[in-house]
């Protein structure tokens, strides 16, 4: 309780902070309607007092079986997304939600990042927030990451997911398509990296940043020249502030995933540019498509967006000490080596 600002409350997530000022809430109105009846509060001596809290039934309602969220690893971590609203951030988003985590779902402002997070918020209340963040304004990236940290007060994990793509041969290639790729891609991952950075330091805390990569960082495509370059742009600061922010006890680490067309009813936007001039070079429809980039693989796998979120949970989980690395979410592309 601090003269002039409130009371704080802490817990060790959002529900067990919320629960804890309900508490505080109620006690306070409580001593509040007595002194203003004229009459003086008396609490229970140390002894009674004790009794009562640490009695079974008070215990319960504070330990593991009666907090809104289990114990997880995750539990009480705060994760930024970007890119949130699409096919892949929207299942990492709610991989780290099932995990515990509080998560600030980020995104151009619209229906679309709106629409998710009502959506999490019905099955993970009080751990999930919408924040808008056009990545390629940097005013924007500096208030998304303060107005993250104002509701939850830090931010560990931030997973750089937001990317556009185009299609087109060298030789056809307009400088305002690529320079736009390039202002989300590269400059966009270079702001919320750097932004990150200037967190943790302050943070003091160590933490995690994972880019969503590409296969085609590895393993380039035809006529996809503008997308290829500037994720391999990204990938390279990346393995940049893998060096720069270990001092801080910052692990850096990529994903490299091959196509993800959808993810629940969310459909890929990536592949929406894509797609239809694949489509039409191999002479397939939608179904079509998406059982050739199966098949093209070892594994005979399809690579979905849980697939991928899974990768990023291996490198913020700490399973290994490790940093700079990236995992590949292909199914195994040999073009795609090194692995």
């Amino acid at each position: 309780m601090i003269p002039g600002l409130g009371v704080v409350c802490i817990g060790k997530n959002a529900a067990d902070a919320a629960m804890i000022r309900d508490i505080t809430r109620q006690g306070l109105a409580v001593k509040t309607a007595i002194y203003r009846g004229g009459a003086e509060y008396v609490p229970l001596d140390d002894e009674h007092l004790f009794d009562m809290e640490f009695r079974g039934y008070q215990r319960a309602k504070t330990g593991e079986r009666g907090l809104a969220v289990a114990a997880h690893s995750l539990g009480g971590s705060v994760a930024l997304v970007t890119g949130a609203a699409g096919a892949i951030g929207s299942g990492i988003c709610e991989a780290l939600l099932e995990q515990g985590c509080h998560v600030a779902a980020t995104d151009l402002a619209g229906p679309a990042l709106d629409g998710l997070v009502a959506e999490l918020g019905q099955r993970h209340p009080s751990r999930v927030a919408a924040v808008a963040m056009d990545v390629t304004d940097p005013a924007s990236v500096t208030a998304g990451f303060a107005k993250i940290i104002r509701t939850w007060g830090g931010i560990d994990c931030v997973i750089i997911n937001a990317g556009i793509a185009h299609v087109a041969p060298l030789t056809e290639l307009a400088l305002d398509a690529f320079r736009k790729l390039e202002s989300v891609n590269v400059e966009g991952t270079l702001l919320v990296l750097a932004e990150a950075g200037r967190h943790f330091a302050l943070q003091g805390t160590g933490g995690d940043v994972v880019l969503i990569s590409t296969k085609n960082v590895f393993a380039p495509g035809a006529g996809f020249g503008a997308y290829s370059a500037t994720k391999a742009a990204a990938h390279q600061l990346a393995r940049i502030a893998s060096l720069e922010l270990a001092p801080l006890g910052v692990r850096v680490n990529m994903v490299a995933p091959d196509a993800v067309f959808s993810h629940g009813e969310k459909r890929s936007g990536l592949w929406a540019t894509v797609g239809p001039n694949r489509m039409k070079a191999r002479g397939l429809d939608e179904r079509g498509l998406e059982e050739y980039y199966r098949s093209r693989n070892l594994l005979k796998a399809q690579v979905t967006a849980e697939d991928v979120a899974r990768a990023v949970l291996f490198f913020i989980t700490h399973q290994t000490p490790t940093t700079g690395a990236t995992i590949p979410v292909d199914g195994g592309l040999p073009d795609a080596t090194p692995r």
